[in-house]
């Protein structure tokens, strides 16, 4: 983009060897190592006392956390086993991976207890902070000595896609709020699509080809790997009620709306709002990336047999994408193709700054992306590497995923988004912000597009009262496994 480059034969050089890097590090993940793991040690390491196990389960599926640490102080001679040295927890999503799931669910199940590993088609993560951890700190409280050094050496794995992971890190949260230390690392095994979060933690970009004996590697990185810290974010949409919106999965209807009262309002508002808040942990955006990714969502839950897998989910999508009128574009015809400096008012915080500041939404750009992490649309790198002198002169830092800010880039039309896609031009840059406040009026436009995190929806927009769309950086942050 803007920032210098390096010469032609550095670059290539440069290639050459992220190449080689990518070829070492896709076989490290495959598990195509001569280093063997033993089967029986690696149980040793993760299996979870049996008497324990069994009351996580019972808590859980009674949810009567009192009556399974009654039973299970009957029969657990007073916590004299020896806590294993890496004990885990996993949740697996059955229903990614392109049918792997089950077979993923049993194989996790043989090297570990049964109970240890959780469908989440039938237990949510939130259910087991609430029922399975509280048993095992009750019964750490009682003198249960096996039981403390369980919950605090305690990893969970996750098996699915960036939202499943997501998932279960905004349960862990509540963890956080209530003050019940430690809050347990994730660790993933990819099973989604863009596996954009798995990527960045160093589990890889997709289910791996030797799945059998990477499952085993995967579970001994887990609970060995080292602790990175992840920045979240609170987003917080207050519409004009009256509106009629289908959130997604991510966004909950909520009864605090305060906006920020630090930045004027401009306009009249509306005496009655609807608002939704949720957390994302890898972008958000506005525009047409969204407007393609809810179109490609609905016509995939309408023929779930196109589904079949992360490479054919690609190819749809990106098939799906040249029919929106991203690459070919009627603007006379249809308003809500133009550029969103139309209908968009952008104010962030930038780093070290309390005050507001407004930022021009650049005529061009058709599609907003704030971005926590270094991967985007399946390990993508939009925001690119600038250079020490472009940072500066921007008043830029160099992005970290626990730096405290987001990442503010714009993608102009398809074809320019096709260029970043394969990293052949950085996307225009923006912004970096550590809190960000959107105003959307509708002018000639009937709705808009938003997603967090790759589940998108169809945001309403009124011609008398504006929508705001705030982010904030929650306070604490999450806890990663890196699995490099």
């Amino acid at each position: 983009m803007d920032s210098s480059t390096a010469s032609t034969s550095e670059e290539s050089a440069g290639k050459i060897v992220a190449s080689r890097s990518s070829v070492i590090q896709s076989s490290r993940v495959c598990g195509l190592s001569v280093f063997r793991i033993n089967k029986e040690d690696l149980q040793r390491k993760l299996s979870i006392p049996k008497y324990l196990r069994h009351a996580i389960r019972d808590s859980i599926r009674s949810k009567d956390v009192n009556a399974a640490v009654d039973r299970c102080q009957e029969g657990s001679g007073g916590g004299r086993e020896a806590a294993p040295d890496g004990p885990m927890v996993v949740f697996v999503n059955s229903k990614s991976g392109g049918r792997h799931g089950p077979e993923l669910k049993e194989r996790l199940q043989q090297l570990m207890g049964e109970e240890q590993v959780f469908d989440l088609s039938d237990v949510n993560p939130r259910e087991f902070v609430d029922y399975g951890l509280v048993c095992l700190e009750k019964l750490a409280d009682l003198g249960d000595y096996c039981a403390k050094d369980t919950r605090d050496k305690l990893r969970i794995m996750v098996a699915g896609g960036d939202g499943t992971v997501g998932w279960v890190l905004g349960s862990l949260t509540e963890l956080h709020t209530q003050d019940r230390k430690p809050v347990p690392p994730v660790a993933v095994i990819p099973l989604g699509t863009g596996n954009d979060l798995s990527r960045s933690f160093g589990w890889g970009g997709s289910f791996p080809f030797a799945w059998k004996s990477a499952v085993k590697k995967s579970l001994l990185k887990a609970i060995t790997g080292p602790v990175c810290h992840l920045d979240s974010w609170h987003l917080l949409v207050s519409m004009p009620s009256g509106k009629v919106v289908d959130p997604p999965h991510s966004l909950k209807p909520t009864e605090e709306c305060s906006l920020d009262q630090g930045l004027t309002i401009e306009g009249e508002l509306p005496e009655k709002v609807n608002c939704y808040e949720g957390v994302f942990y890898n972008y958000f955006s506005i525009g047409m990336d969204a407007r393609v990714a809810y179109g490609f969502h609905h016509l995939r839950n309408e023929k779930p047999n196109l589904a079949q897998g992360p490479l054919s989910n690609k190819l749809i999508y990106s098939g799906y994408s040249c029919t929106q009128g991203w690459f070919v574009t009627p603007c006379t015809s249809d308003p809500s193709l133009r550029g969103l400096k139309n209908i968009l008012r952008m104010h962030v915080k930038k780093v070290n700054c309390t005050e507001w500041e407004q930022i021009p939404v650049p005529k061009s750009v058709r599609a907003i992306v704030a971005l926590n992490l270094h991967n985007y649309g399946s390990g993508r790198n939009p925001w690119g590497s600038p250079k020490r002198q472009y940072l500066e002169k921007k008043g830029f830092v160099e992005a970290h995923v626990d730096d405290g800010l987001l990442e503010i880039f714009g993608l102009k039309h398809g074809w320019h988004a096709s260029f970043v896609m394969v990293e052949l031009i950085s996307a225009k840059h923006i912004a970096q912000a550590a809190a960000i406040r959107l105003e959307v009026r509708s002018g000639e436009w009937k709705d808009t597009y938003m997603q967090m995190d790759g589940e998108p929806w169809k945001q309403p927009m009124s011609k008398e009262y504006s929508t705001f769309v705030e982010i904030k950086r929650v306070p604490f942050q999450s806890l990663m496994v890196n699995g490099l």
